[in-house]
């Protein structure tokens, strides 16, 4: 895992996405294709803006995949985390992904997990943007995370921190609105990507990036097991890094 702490939001955005631009951008340059995984949250606002506004990325040759999406919720309300992605990620965008292959929540969650293992490439995601919860959840695994499930997406319970986060953020009005469950992509097909890129912006997100960055490599702490990841860049802005010790 590569740590990079910026001065702000902003920052750690353009950061973020000139990283996975670059990357998609060879890879285009290489196999004349490419494959990237969007996240959603609050951690990915600044990272997609600038994403979606660099016109040198040639989306027309990308395949985008969808992280994870709320069980039960339709695509109308204003948690969906695909009209998220279609507000934030697709409408943007002036080039278009050759496919972008969302998470439909909304009916049976076990079928369309079958139908999204269908749809995943055979080897490793180019690029995967991810964030990380205030319980430190990667996607929707939360605490303890399956880190040996090989299919690539699963139906998970929602834990009650993760449920708070979304109230929190102010996806729902209540705890009592939050889904308890979610379709995410599993952990090990998150790892299987050339290069990983996770947002972490806020002060509430510090005590979760200590437990990554600093703490022991366990299903408690999902997104620790990053650091187990070749090419795996963290990118905080000041107030995530605050509980961190001092780096020489």
């Amino acid at each position: 895992m590569h740590l990079h702490v910026h001065d702000d939001r902003p920052a750690l955005g353009r950061a973020a996405a000139a990283e996975a631009a670059a990357a998609l951008k060879a890879a285009v340059a290489a196999k004349g294709s490419a494959t990237c995984v969007v996240a959603t949250g609050a951690s990915q606002f600044d990272t997609l803006a600038a994403l979606t506004a660099d016109t040198s990325v040639p989306w027309e040759k990308i395949t985008a995949f969808h992280l994870d999406e709320y069980v039960g919720i339709p695509d109308t309300h204003p948690a969906s985390f695909r009209k998220y992605l279609r507000e934030r990620f697709m409408a943007p965008l002036a080039r278009k992904p050759a496919a972008f292959h969302e998470i439909d929540g909304s009916g049976d969650p076990h079928a369309e997990c079958r139908r999204l293992a269908g749809l995943v490439p055979q080897g490793n995601f180019d690029v995967s943007l991810v964030g990380i919860g205030e319980n430190a959840h990667l996607a929707f695994n939360d605490p303890p995370a399956d880190f040996a499930a090989t299919a690539p997406y699963l139906v998970v319970d929602l834990d009650e921190a993760c449920r708070r986060q979304q109230v929190g953020e102010g996806w729902f009005a209540g705890l009592a609105d939050v889904p308890k469950q979610a379709i995410s992509m599993a952990i090990r097909r998150i790892m299987a990507s050339d290069l990983i890129v996770c947002s972490v912006p806020d002060a509430r997100k510090a005590e979760a990036v200590r437990g990554v960055v600093e703490g022991e490599i366990t299903p408690q702490v999902p997104a620790s097991i990053l650091r187990d990841h070749t090419r795996c860049s963290l990118h905080l802005d000041k107030p995530a890094a605050g509980k961190l010790k001092p780096r020489a």
